[in-house]
């Protein structure tokens, strides 16, 4: 089966010249570093390396929390970031700096995932949320790097496609030192498929802290946005969402409401402007940085990096994803900073934190388009309501922290098991020729 999937990725190795390229039209970023995806660096580390990866910025985010308490645990070692996405990697520079290595994560061929062990000889891998490459973990496996899954999630939908290469799928989940996941579910998930040494602990992304200078910003665009206009969040938008949410929007008598749309992705920011115009909505760009007329329907979130700051100047958030089967994005992000929530019927991605918010108060599940606008309205005409699922929130996140902390330990056991290994292999006393 290994055999049949390496083949299958050599023969779409033209294909992924031609996706880079199409990228790259509206991304330009995606023609940076292509050396890196087949195992070639200009750079490396005379430290010991911990490596995690994290896909885009969702899962870079996730780390923040994590980077930290490694960097003071660890300060002999050096970290490695890899991404696959542009924006993964321009998240972690934003929030890292040059205090971290980054690099794309080769694709999953032999030959360039064993260039990027060679090159960096990590002490430790650390795959982020669902990241499973075969040849990733199975070269790991070869040369002695343990591999831990982390913050591991795995939906039912993922589960039934991982399920039908059982065989592939159980081999490589064997091949994983551990696998830290945010659910008992997820755990059972991956557990069926052939994993071991599971075991659940928690969201890593309940521990990130709302960066204080994101805080000051949301309150320098709330000035902007209007103090006294009700101001409603689309946060992190997927393709199709945008027109329910005007349509939506529209039959909301709320005077003044302001709608700030924030897309997913920033390749598909035009593509929105240009669906604000046809529409012949007033809107403006928060990279203008101007304050918003009167007159202003639309606020179009062109900017990166600045989420945080999105959710506290908000009275209300939509998180998008939800709307159409895109499965969801992180909703704990705006309970972080008290900002109330609704989220669209399709959570499968989050459905665990989906769960524990609804049920604790601190956010609405609805079921379309039509019933988020009736739910806005409920909301926005008692702010008593918007007071008490801000206050559930706070205590949504305080009751789901801890999870960096369950990490560090299992992480610490995995890097002295690392360095025992090591040392029983090239450091002990060879044996006299007889």
């Amino acid at each position: 089966m290994i055999f049949i999937y390496t083949l299958a990725l050599w023969l779409l190795l033209p294909y992924i010249f031609l996706r880079l390229l199409w990228r790259a039209r509206k991304q330009p970023e995606y023609l940076q570093h292509i050396s890196e995806r087949f195992g070639f660096f200009s750079f490396c580390s005379d430290k010991p390396v911990i490596w995690l990866h994290a896909v885009s910025v969702g899962e870079t985010r996730a780390t923040q929390s994590l980077v930290t308490r490694l960097r003071a645990t660890y300060p002999e070692h050096q970290i490695l970031l890899t991404h696959t996405t542009p924006t993964g990697r321009a998240a972690s520079e934003q929030l890292y700096g040059n205090s971290v290595l980054r690099a794309y994560l080769p694709y999953d061929y032999p030959f360039a995932v064993n260039r990027f062990l060679r090159r960096f000889r990590p002490q430790l891998g650390i795959l982020m949320e669902t990241e499973i490459w075969f040849n990733l973990i199975r070269c790991c496996q070869i040369s002695g790097t343990p591999l831990l899954l982390l913050n591991a999630r795995m939906s039912e939908k993922s589960s039934r496609g991982y399920a039908r290469f059982a065989r592939l799928t159980r081999n490589t989940l064997a091949n994983l030192a551990a696998v830290a996941a945010q659910t008992a579910d997820d755990a059972a998930r991956l557990t069926r498929l052939g994993a071991a040494n599971v075991s659940v602990m928690g969201n890593l992304k309940f521990d990130i802290e709302p960066p204080p200078d994101m805080l000051e910003l949301g309150k320098q665009l709330r000035e902007q946005f209007g103090g006294t206009r009700k101001i409603l969040l689309a946060a992190s938008t997927r393709e199709g969402e945008e027109i329910l949410l005007l349509d939506a929007v529209q039959n909301i008598p709320v005077p003044g409401l302001l709608l700030v749309i924030v897309p997913r992705h920033p390749q598909r920011f035009i593509e929105v402007a240009d669906l604000l115009k046809k529409r012949g909505l007033e809107f403006q760009l928060r990279s203008e940085n101007r304050h918003v007329r009167q007159e202003t329907n639309v606020v179009l979130g062109d900017s990166m990096g600045e989420m945080f700051a999105y959710y506290a100047a908000a009275d209300l958030a939509f998180i998008g994803g939800s709307l159409l089967p895109y499965g969801g994005q992180n909703l704990i992000e705006a309970c972080a900073v008290g900002t109330p929530v609704v989220v669209g019927p399709h959570m499968y991605n989050f459905s665990e934190a989906t769960r524990l918010a609804v049920s604790g108060g601190a956010a609405i599940q609805v079921a379309n388009a039509p019933d988020l606008a009736a739910v806005t309205l409920r909301l926005f005409q008692n702010s008593s309501a918007l007071h008490k699922m801000r206050q559930q929130g706070s205590v949504f996140i305080e009751s789901n922290r801890g999870s960096t902390e369950k990490s560090v330990q299992l992480i610490k056991q995995l890097i002295k098991g690392s360095a025992s290994n090591y040392f029983l292999k090239h450091m002990q006393p060879k044996s006299p020729n007889k």
